[in-house]
């Protein structure tokens, strides 16, 4: 994932400028989902099963922030004229990283976005006008309202958004994860889920563990995960373990409800989205008491 915390505030700071998305040029190093930026960084993504032959997922309505990616998206039952949404990861919050127990709503922002065509080409530019929703407690998402309608930005781009699937991901699916900021798709399958994700301060519930082919690099958080039998987004990618540490920063551990840790050096997951859709109401406003949402509340504190 990233290295905020765990030492001094100068480290602290340090960590959030390089590896976060927080705010910045288009030029700021891309978040630490894998520790260095390999040569190999803009080469084509590839399959675990070489003889089965995948198709790329198309970058239409993926999205390239500062240093991570994310996408635009609806859901199941949003209306063009709803404000536009655009995903990535918690960690890739402009402000920082939200701490463990966090939740931010409703919090002012004027993020911009570049809007990717299906050639991974700059079709616009996308403006956000508040953070709708933030956290890093149980999954690792940033949801970001924008100053346009799906139809606005379909008639000016082409573009239409992504649509979030309300149904929990599928083992052995094959899955593409699209990096707008890499303009990149590695491809793979779900390999299965993590009970329990611990990395750091953070614990992540019911993640999604890839294949092998998702070896995913700094840059790639916040990018969707598509299952390429429905088209949908079922995931938001977020860490992988780099060098076989257990539990600690991008060094993520498995626990199961047993409490046995186990450690997948080298393999990256995602955060569920199947459980977003149920905390949007009419005209894509958040409703975190609404029946059947589940996302994490935010606290006196937390909140913003």
């Amino acid at each position: 994932m990233r290295k905020p915390l765990l030492a001094t505030l100068a480290v602290v700071a340090l960590a959030s400028a390089a590896l976060a998305g927080t705010a910045g040029t288009a030029t700021a190093a891309p978040d630490r989902v894998s520790g260095s930026i390999p040569a190999a960084a803009t080469a084509a993504g590839h399959s675990d099963s070489p003889s089965v032959a995948v198709a790329a997922t198309s970058f239409a309505g993926t999205v390239a922030l500062s240093n991570c990616s994310g996408s635009l998206v609806r859901m199941p039952n949003s209306q063009s004229t709803d404000p536009g949404l655009v995903m990535t990861n918690g960690h890739c919050l402009e402000t920082g990283f939200p701490s463990a127990g966090q939740v931010i709503t409703n919090q002012s922002s004027t993020r911009s976005f570049t809007l990717l065509n299906a050639s991974a080409g700059t079709a616009g530019t996308l403006k956000a006008n508040k953070v709708v929703y933030a956290t890093m407690t149980d999954t690792d998402v940033t949801l970001y309202q924008l100053t346009k309608t799906y139809a606005q930005i379909q008639q000016s781009t082409g573009i239409a958004p992504l649509t979030l699937s309300a149904t929990h991901p599928v083992q052995g699916r094959a899955i593409d994860v699209v990096s707008g900021y890499w303009k990149r798709v590695y491809s793979c399958s779900v390999d299965g889920f993590a009970y329990r994700l611990k990395e750091g301060q953070w614990t992540f519930k019911d993640s999604v563990r890839y294949t092998s082919g998702c070896n995913v690099i700094g840059g790639t958080s916040g990018s969707p995960v598509i299952d390429t039998t429905t088209g949908q987004v079922t995931a938001i990618n977020n860490t992988i373990n780099e060098s076989g540490e257990s539990c600690t920063l991008d060094n993520p551990c498995e626990v199961d409800e047993q409490g046995t840790v186990t450690v997948h050096e080298g393999i990256g997951y995602a955060q569920e989205t199947y459980g977003i859709p149920a905390c949007f109401t009419t005209g894509n406003v958040l409703d975190l008491s609404a029946t059947g949402c589940t996302l994490p509340k935010p606290t006196a504190v937390s909140a913003r």
